[in-house]
């Protein structure tokens, strides 16, 4: 179970980055237009769409990766309830038993709360990426709609 969470996490990362570098707004020069011209235009309608979205493409958030799925949950959950279960044990007056039954107990509730812990970090990574995306999707409109209007031709 822990190496499927981290290998969908990884997966949905490298997809958004494919995604993110596949989705590329084209644009070609006006007919006579200087390279300076040209590339002052671009550099104009990039701080408009930046600031119209508040998502910079060239100083993008730094990728924050899948945090390495957790391990042990079930040594502790069954630790912790050995150590319960014997003092409970100890006072119905079989400490053994006791602490066979609460490792059994713990184990589990350890290992339950590990494998929720692991798949919300990848639902929280998977939460990211996309919002990464519409972040680069919004301000490649906006970039296009500064150029389209400043008469230049965007695909």
């Amino acid at each position: 179970m822990r190496h499927r969470v981290a290998a969908i996490a990884v997966g949905l990362a490298a997809c958004a980055c494919v995604s993110a570098a596949q989705a590329d707004v084209y644009v070609y020069p006006k007919p006579g237009q200087s390279q300076e011209s040209f590339e002052s235009d671009q550099y104009a309608c990039h701080n408009w769409a930046t600031q119209q979205t508040g998502f910079n493409p060239s100083a993008p958030p730094p990728a924050a990766g899948a945090p390495p799925p957790q391990q042990g949950g079930a040594v502790r959950g069954a630790a912790r309830g050995a150590a319960v279960g014997a003092v409970g044990g100890a006072i119905a007056g079989d400490a053994g038993k006791g602490a066979a039954v609460g490792a059994a107990v713990g184990g589990t509730g350890g290992a339950m709360r590990q494998n929720r812990n692991n798949r919300e970090a990848a639902a929280a990574s998977q939460q990211a990426q996309a919002q990464q995306q519409a972040g680069y999707a919004n301000y490649e409109k906006a970039y296009g709609a500064c150029l389209s209007g400043r008469g230049y031709s965007v695909k």
